[in-house]
């Protein structure tokens, strides 16, 4: 099977909305903090600050998830997955939002 061009893709940033379920996801060339925190800032003007934000890559955006707190003052940072029994993706990452109001 022939491999498919990714163009240096290389990662892929997703993040769900708890309540509604609601998936966004994109490709990225390198796992940085801006890379990551141009897209949820992009979400965000969109749809506005979710009210809690939780991040289970640990610490490793510590610093954009800081300022995002910044920019949006009522946003609840959490660090740490959430636990799901039923779930089986144990290694997978992402960031969780919650909404008021969808």
């Amino acid at each position: 099977m022939a491999r498919a061009q990714d163009n240096g893709y290389r990662y892929i940033v997703h993040m769900r909305d708890h309540f509604t379920k609601f998936s966004w996801a994109t490709a990225i060339k390198q796992k940085t903090a801006e890379n990551v925190s141009n897209f949820i800032y992009d979400i965000f003007l969109m749809f506005g600050p979710p009210t809690i934000l939780q991040c289970d890559n640990g610490r490793e955006f510590t610093g954009i998830m800081k300022k995002l707190g910044d920019l949006w003052p009522n946003l609840k940072i959490i660090h740490g997955r959430p636990r799901h029994p039923q779930d089986r993706l144990d290694n997978c990452s992402g960031l969780h939002c919650v909404y008021d109001g969808l």
